[in-house]
């Protein structure tokens, strides 16, 4: 879904080419982060804009093409 708020685990996976359960793992970590920054979170949903961040150094989620 174009310009939803958080990234569902499908989307994650797809986006960094890894298995489902693998990325259920990365959302596990980075939602453990924004719960130690304070942050509520989302089982399964990682918001978008700290993903790209944490991935791509960047808060922007389009690409090159």
């Amino acid at each position: 879904m174009a310009g939803a708020m958080f990234m569902r685990v499908e989307e994650v996976a797809e986006e960094l080419g890894v298995s489902v359960p693998y990325a259920y793992k990365l959302i596990r970590s980075m939602n453990e982060e924004l719960k130690a920054q304070g942050c509520i979170t989302i089982a399964g949903r990682i918001d978008r804009k700290f993903f790209h961040d944490k991935f791509y150094g960047t808060r922007t989620t389009e690409r090159s093409k």
